[in-house]
């Protein structure tokens, strides 16, 4: 029932870094409108979400909120740009079976005064399941790119193996990006790691480039292309992995 929700505030752990106060001018049923997927056994199943209506850049938000129930030796793969909005976020939360598989690549690019975010939970429930996240941000202006990854095991899901990759480029003083990994670990046979990052343009191979007569937005574009492209490397269809690239590459090129 909507009359029993409430917007979240930053005191919510999944809500820390993210702007809340945009969340205002939504309507609660909207909000809390999440969309479930059911990945058969055995079955592969792949979702390619973008956030990219040029429209919203100046106001608005842009929820996406997947729940995903993936079956035994099932595959699930998401793959995200968000490239827009003043609040960009999708948000997934992933229950496994035995041996199934979640894969995840995910983009945020953008300045202005913008948040672009994803936040997951993945649920480990069963033995011999694997989960993946390489997410991968470049902002610049006052904008904020934000990786919030919550990885459960349970104590049955022995042979477990979980990893979260997260690296943030700040093109211009003002931006940031924020990570939280978060894991909860009560199984003893398990591989689970993570990894943040956070840096600025490599000048030495900016430097290079220009050695060999690339003007500084190509060099910058060519840099950050090569960047956000780890997120997509599971990706195995070439054109999708072109289409989430220009995306987010089309962003860029309005900044330069």
């Amino acid at each position: 029932m909507t009359q029993d929700l409430a917007f979240p505030t930053r005191k919510d752990e999944a809500w820390r870094y993210s702007d809340t106060d945009a969340l205002a001018g939504m309507d609660l049923g909207t909000f809390d409108k999440w969309r479930d997927i059911e990945v058969a056994a055995g079955e592969t199943v792949r979702e390619t979400l973008v956030i990219a209506d040029d429209a919203s850049d100046t106001g608005g938000v842009e929820l996406r909120r997947l729940r995903v129930k993936i079956g035994k030796g099932a595959r699930f793969e998401l793959f995200g740009v968000i490239a827009s909005a003043k609040l960009g976020r999708i948000e997934v939360v992933v229950m496994l079976a035995e041996g199934a598989h979640f894969e995840m690549g995910g983009i945020t690019v953008g300045g202005r005064d913008t948040t672009r975010e994803f936040v997951t939970r993945v649920a480990h429930e069963e033995p011999n399941a694997t989960s993946n996240q390489i997410v991968r941000s470049v902002h610049w202006g006052r904008g904020t790119g934000n990786f919030l990854g919550r990885i459960d095991v349970v104590r049955d899901a022995q042979k477990t193996d979980a990893a979260q990759s997260f690296k943030g480029l700040l093109l211009e003083k003002g931006a940031s990006v924020n990570a939280v990994p978060q894991l909860e670990i009560y199984a003893d046979d398990v591989k689970c790691e993570h990894g943040a990052s956070v840096g600025q343009m490599d000048e030495n191979a900016r430097f290079y480039m220009a050695a060999r007569g690339l003007s500084p937005e190509a060099s910058r574009r060519l840099l950050v292309q090569a960047f956000i492209g780890d997120a997509l490397v599971e990706l195995d269809d070439e054109e999708q992995q072109e289409r989430l690239l220009r995306t987010a590459l089309d962003k860029l090129d309005k900044h330069l």
